[in-house]
């Protein structure tokens, strides 16, 4: 298939771009810039928030289904404000991309939701799954978020002509130039324990991202999570080990209150990978830092979830 990735230069559209090239795909990166075009793609040089430079570069181009993996996230966000453009990619963005999509003929949408969706702060022992409750209003500073999640996914759902598919992915890791890994190494993170978070290996997310490319159903949400959860010291104990580092120092939550964001992502509870099934030989969950990889056999299937059918119902 031909393909237009959009965000085809960040933190799970480089690894996802070698998948895509890998399975046979043509991979055509958006970005504003040719520089941003990884080795091995077609450029296509516009600004997903400008529509009709988007659709006017996109001229006469013809593409199988297109991939929204924009953010504006330079690092991690710590307050909301941070969180603005990334929003307003979701928003306004995703509208644009549909209407490129429409305009190449592409049949297939794929959009990048997460999995703070479902909410943010502790939402309960139980692991979530595509079924609960996604994109509610009611959460107050975090409703702008939520909704903007909401709104890529119905955009995607609803879009004439397209199957649109949502990706609700769990905290990224594994990223090249991660800056935790020099402050893990440097002793200059210290960690609170936080909530039981659902993450993701980038590479992981890129492979589940084909998987749902093309075996995914049209009006479908998946999870893409790794098959166990930890919580946030476990996880950067477990990378300060791998890089020969000592263990992170411990800091009570309460600390993070001046970075309200960031102190709820904290509190952030569990969710299933019910949507994406993954047979794996390997551990259930390793962490990238051991770089131990999953074991390459690993499969993914899809299965669909109800909730999003119902959303494009609603």
């Amino acid at each position: 298939m031909r393909i237009i990735l959009a965000g085809a230069g960040g933190a799970i559209g480089i690894p996802l771009t070698g998948a895509l090239i890998h399975a046979g795909h043509e991979v055509i990166a958006l970005s504003r810039t040719a520089d941003n075009a990884p080795a091995g793609t077609e450029p296509l040089v516009a600004d997903a928030l400008n529509h009709e430079g988007l659709l006017r570069a996109a001229a006469g181009m013809r593409a199988d289904a297109v991939i929204h993996q924009l953010t504006a996230l330079k690092k991690a966000p710590m307050r909301h404000r941070d969180m603005a453009a990334t929003n307003r990619l979701r928003v306004e963005g995703t509208a644009n991309l549909i209407a490129l999509a429409q305009e190449v003929g592409a049949t297939s949408f794929l959009t990048q939701s997460m999995i703070f969706g479902y909410g943010y702060g502790d939402l309960g022992p139980r692991a979530l799954t595509e079924d609960d409750p996604f994109g509610q209003p009611g959460h107050g500073p975090f409703h702008d978020h939520i909704d903007a999640m909401r709104s890529t996914e119905q955009q995607a759902f609803a879009a004439d002509g397209i199957e649109g598919i949502a990706l609700r992915y769990g905290i990224f890791y594994g990223a090249a130039g991660d800056p935790s890994i020099d402050q893990i190494r440097r002793g200059k993170l210290p960690v609170p324990k936080g909530g039981i978070m659902s993450r993701v290996h980038v590479e992981d997310a890129a492979s589940a991202t084909v998987a749902a490319l093309e075996r995914g159903r049209g009006g479908q949400a998946y999870n893409i999570v790794d098959d166990e959860p930890a919580s946030w010291r476990d996880y950067y104990c477990a990378l300060a080990e791998a890089y020969g580092a000592s263990a992170p120092r411990a800091v009570p939550a309460w600390l993070l209150k001046a970075t309200p964001y960031l102190h709820a992502i904290f509190r952030t509870a569990r969710l299933a990978p019910r949507g994406l099934e993954r047979a794996s030989h390997g551990p259930p969950w390793t962490s990238s830092a051991s770089n131990r990889r999953r074991a390459p056999s690993r499969v993914f299937s899809l299965t669909p979830s109800e909730s999003a059918t119902q959303q494009r119902r609603a």
